[in-house]
C-alpha cells in the first residue's frame, strides 16, 4: 500500500519537460557545447511529495527487493522537493561487496547505528587467490548477485507501470568497482606486497577479475541496455556505459598503474565502448598515462587538495576529458582555464 502510494505520488510530480530540459543541458556540456568555463546544473523547480515517504534503513533495503526500490525512489522524491540539480537515476545499492560475493567472500554487514552499505572480508590468502584462478569465473548470480537482478526487474517492472517514472528516471549499473580495487577487496592488503614479489600472480588474479567484470556487465547490459548517448552514474552523467572504479591505485605507482592495471581497464573500455573512470586521494603520479587510454570520456575524482591539479588539468581538461562531481575548489579562481569541461554543483 506505502509502495503504490509513494510510486503515485512521484510519478504525478514529474514533469516531462523540466527533465528534457535537464537532460539537454547535460548534453550540451558532453558534446563540448557549453559555453561557460565550467558547468553547473540548473536547479529544478520544487515538487513536494504529497504523501509521506517511509525511512528505509540500508540494512533492511539489503534484504527486501521492494524496500531497496522504494529506497532508491525515496532520492529522486528528494531532488524534486528540494528543487534538486541532478539527474533522475537509481541503482541496485548493494555496496562494494556485488563482486567479491562471487567469489566465496563473506558479507560485513555494518551495524545499524553507522547506517552504510556493506562490505566483504578478504580472504588474506595466496593459496586462496590460486583456488579462485583453479575455478575460473563465477555465476555472475551467486552472492548478492540473484537478489540485484531481481532488483533490476523489479525496477523495470516500476518504470512500466508508472510512465512519468520510466520516462525520466535511469536505472545505472550496480557498483562493480574495477579490476584492481576487487583484487584488493578478495586479496586483502596482501595484494600489495604480491606486486613485488608475485607480480604473475596479479596479472593472472586481474584477467580473472576482467573476464568476470565482463560476465557480469554483460548479464546486466542484456537485462538494462546502457542508454545510447550518455550514461548517469551518481547524479551525473558521462559518455560511454562503464564507470570503473580505480581507489585502489592511491597505493600503485605510475609504472606499476601501467603495466598491471591499465590494461584490464582498457580490455573493458574496449569490450564495452569506453566510460569513466572514478578514483579518491591523489591520482596525478598515474592521470597522464589514465588519460592516454582509448574510451576514456571522463575523471569523477575527489580531494583535490591531495592532487597537484595543474597536473590533473593538463591531462584531462586540456585534452577535452570531462571532470564530473567536482567540488572542492573555487573554480572562478582557479587561475587557468577550464575550456567548458569541468562540472561542479
Amino acid at each position: 500500500m506505502v509502495f503504490d502510494a509513494c510510486l503515485a505520488d512521484l510519478d504525478a510530480r514529474l514533469d516531462d519537460q523540466q527533465e528534457l530540459a535537464k537532460r539537454q543541458e547535460w548534453r550540451r556540456f558532453l558534446d563540448d557545447r557549453w559555453e561557460g568555463e565550467y558547468f553547473t546544473p540548473s536547479p529544478r523547480a520544487p515538487a513536494p511529495a504529497s504523501v509521506d515517504w517511509p525511512a528505509i534503513h540500508i540494512n533492511d533495503a539489503i534484504e527486501d527487493v521492494d524496500l531497496m526500490v522504494l529506497s532508491e525512489l525515496a532520492g529522486c522524491s528528494d531532488a524534486l522537493a528540494d528543487g534538486g540539480r541532478s539527474p533522475l537515476n537509481v541503482r541496485c545499492n548493494y555496496g562494494t561487496a556485488i563482486m567479491p560475493l562471487l567469489f566465496g567472500c563473506e558479507l560485513f554487514v555494518m551495524p545499524r547505528e553507522t547506517s552504510t552499505l556493506p562490505t566483504a572480508v578478504p580472504f588474506h590468502s595466496d593459496d586462496d587467490v590460486r583456488r579462485l584462478l583453479d575455478a575460473g569465473v563465477p555465476d555472475v548470480r551467486t552472492g548478492l548477485g540473484g537478489r540485484l537482478f531481481d532488483t533490476a526487474e523489479r525496477f523495470l517492472e516500476v518504470f512500466e507501470a508508472y510512465p512519468a517514472v520510466g520516462r525520466n528516471v535511469t536505472l545505472y549499473h550496480p557498483d562493480v568497482q574495477g579490476p584492481v580495487d576487487i583484487a584488493e577487496m578478495v586479496w586483502g592488503s596482501e595484494m600489495f606486497y604480491a606486486f613485488i614479489e608475485q607480480p604473475d600472480l596479479v596479472k593472472q588474479f586481474l584477467a580473472l577479475l576482467t573476464d568476470t567484470y565482463t560476465a557480469f556487465m554483460t548479464a546486466w547490459f542484456d537485462l538494462v541496455p546502457p542508454t545510447p548517448e550518455f550514461s548517469p552514474h551518481w547524479g551525473l552523467v558521462h559518455k560511454g556505459p562503464l564507470m570503473l572504479r580505480n581507489d585502489s591505485l592511491m597505493n600503485l605507482s605510475g609504472e606499476m598503474y601501467v603495466e598491471f592495471v591499465r590494461p584490464a581497464d582498457q580490455a573493458l573500455f574496449d569490450r564495452f565502448d569506453g566510460g569513466a573512470i572514478h578514483f579518491c586521494g591523489r591520482g596525478d603520479h598515474y592521470i597522464e598515462a589514465m588519460c592516454e587510454m582509448d574510451g576514456l570520456t571522463a575523471i569523477n575524482m575527489s580531494q583535490p587538495e591531495l592532487n597537484d591539479m595543474d597536473v590533473i588539468f593538463r591531462n584531462t581538461v586540456d585534452k577535452g576529458i570531462k571532470l564530473v562531481g567536482f567540488g572542492g575548489m573555487d573554480l572562478d579562481n582557479v587561475g587557468r582555464p577550464l575550456r567548458g569541461h569541468v562540472q561542479t554543483g
